[in-house]
């Protein structure tokens, strides 16, 4: 097997298999170095632009996340990527950011189940993006997690001041603090250190 086989291969086991060649030729277009993680509580992805220490693009997305899942947190940090080769100085997830995410998505709608692309259709529509209609296709996206539980709540589900505990790390007890765009300010009260989680991340209450 060829090294781009085993790469190709690699990615089948993370992407929708429709979306492994697309996938392969933007990161080898672009020369990205591309990480498939462990779960990270704090974000689903990263993009890092290049630098004088770290000449290269450089994206990682936590191999946790079901298929079409981890397609739409790659685009987000394509999104970024894009955002980079074209501007200077805007803020993460600004205007320009949001237009770059929405191409991407408008082009490969297409790679997702119907149901979700009547969703992005919607989320597309126009700038800025609509934070509720992103909500939506995150819960529509976890309809595809091995283990999907209709009655299982995400942080997004709580309000400030409740606790809880994350599904994939039960020991820790939380409280949620504070909504930041798509993630959450939350302590835990043992430490009373404080996380960024997720807003999609599944809790108990």
């Amino acid at each position: 097997m060829t090294p781009e086989e085993q790469y190709r291969r690699i990615l089948s086991n993370h992407l929708p298999l429709e979306a492994v060649e697309r996938v392969y030729d933007y990161l080898f277009r672009h020369k990205v170095h591309f990480h498939i993680t462990l779960e990270r509580i704090s974000k689903l992805g990263d993009y890092r632009w290049p630098h004088k220490d770290h000449p290269f693009h450089e994206i990682s997305i936590n191999g946790d996340l079901n298929p079409y899942f981890f397609l739409w947190v790659f685009l987000h940090e394509a999104a970024h990527l894009e955002t980079h080769l074209k501007y200077n100085s805007v803020q993460p997830h600004g205007h320009e950011w949001q237009e770059e995410y929405r191409q991407l998505l408008i082009v490969h709608a297409d790679l997702f189940p119907a149901e979700v692309q009547t969703l992005l259709k919607n989320y597309t529509r126009r700038i800025p993006l609509s934070h509720p209609v992103a909500k939506q296709v995150e819960a529509a996206l976890h309809r595809y997690d091995a283990d999907y539980n209709p009655d299982i709540l995400t942080l997004d589900d709580l309000k400030t001041g409740d606790s809880f505990r994350l599904k994939r790390k039960p020991e820790l007890l939380f409280e949620a603090l504070e909504r930041r765009r798509t993630r959450w300010l939350c302590r835990e009260i043992a430490t009373g250190r404080q996380y960024l989680v997720n807003g999609s991340a599944e809790v108990e209450k």
